[in-house]
């Protein structure tokens, strides 16, 4: 019996030809068919992803918004009714908790969705920083969530819902629609640079929606998409993914997130004189894109050198499928981050050059 924790679509998996792998505790596909046909599809059509391993927390009551105001980075102030918020919560110190979403559903009710290996931590450190009456609750195992992702995601799951979904605004969401008679909130935040919907709902309507939907998008080409593509495609768009891009030692600044941190914002947050320091310090080191020149793959955790001085490392790299390029993300020394400083990546035991380029890689 696995110990690895399982989404509500965990039996549907085989159906589907997914090759499952233990992703941060979850047992979850990394691919249906292949990754870059995966990605390809989500690029130039549409793609269902599973992503019910991701978190739900409610966060209610009278001060609400001023203990979110507390304990985020971005500003939860200026959220109105129906509209989503992508945000950091960091540690004293200015390293990051987690990044995540924040949805005001009402005055004093927000949904905050987190990463699933911070789910536990996440709901600890509200906990012990809870200021004033507010509730917060764990309700992951209560929700599940699909993403149907790509140019022609709109029209698909337009073909479901009698709710007009042009209506949905980008990080806006709406808990009015039913989808094939399924009551869901529907957003419109994206993870892979394409335009595209969250779906969520609650843990046993997952399944027939996942079948549903994959059966009105046949026809379009729509794929069942893991977590291989999903990677990718966060990649070419130069999205963080926490525990690579961000960790408890890396900041939302260093990470290239500093439009999520509202150092102006009236309300002190946890680890605003940390940040406030940093940028008035200059960042030691800061994100950036790097393209190979010789051939190779800059991988996860590859150390970067100029002039033998070890400078910083790879944080995601990978063969961009959309660009047949050999690409990187690099947190290095702020003294090398400028457009077309050459530098060298440790590739096992060769050290191979490349160049500081221009990032997100991919724009629609």
């Amino acid at each position: 019996m696995s110990s690895l924790q399982r989404t509500p679509l965990f039996e549907l998996y085989k159906e589907y030809g997914a090759k499952v792998i233990d992703f941060g505790g979850w047992e979850l596909p990394v691919q249906f068919s292949s990754i870059k046909e995966e990605h390809a599809a989500v690029r130039t059509k549409a793609g269902l992803f599973d992503v019910s391993h991701m978190g739900e927390i409610t966060v209610k009551g009278e001060v609400a918004e001023g203990f979110l105001q507390y304990v985020m980075t971005n500003d939860v102030s200026k959220l109105k009714e129906g509209g989503a918020q992508y945000t950091a919560m960091c540690y004293e110190d200015g390293g990051t908790v987690d990044d995540l979403l924040v949805y005001k559903r009402g005055k004093n009710d927000f949904l905050l969705v987190v990463n699933a290996a911070n789910i536990e931590k996440d709901y600890d450190w509200l906990v012990n920083n809870q200021k004033g009456n507010v509730e917060i609750q764990n309700i992951s195992n209560e929700v599940a969530q699909l993403a149907l992702q790509g140019p022609l995601a709109e029209e698909v799951l337009q073909k479901l819902t009698e709710y007009d979904l042009s209506q949905i605004g980008f990080f806006k969401f709406t808990e009015d629609v039913e989808i094939d008679g399924t009551k869901a909130l529907v957003s419109r935040t994206g993870y892979t640079g394409e335009d595209g919907f969250e779906i969520y709902c609650d843990s046993e309507d997952a399944a027939k929606l996942w079948k549903t939907i994959l059966e009105a998008g046949k026809e379009a080409g729509v794929l069942p998409i893991g977590l291989g593509a999903r990677d990718t495609l966060r990649f070419e768009a130069r999205l963080a993914l926490y525990g690579q891009e961000l960790t408890a030692e890396i900041s939302p600044l260093e990470a290239g997130i500093g439009f999520a941190v509202k150092l102006k914002k009236e309300a002190d947050f946890i680890g605003k004189d940390a940040l406030i320091k940093q940028k008035e310090d200059g960042l030691k080191r800061k994100l950036v894109g790097i393209e190979m020149i010789d051939k190779g793959i800059p991988r996860t955790h590859y150390d970067v050198f100029k002039n033998d001085e070890k400078i910083g490392e790879v944080t995601t790299g990978t063969q961009s499928p959309t660009l047949g390029k050999n690409l990187g993300l690099a947190l290095i020394d702020s003294k090398y981050t400028e457009l077309g400083t050459e530098v060298e990546v440790q590739v096992r035991k060769r050290r191979l050059k490349a160049e500081v380029v221009k990032a997100p890689f991919y724009k629609r």
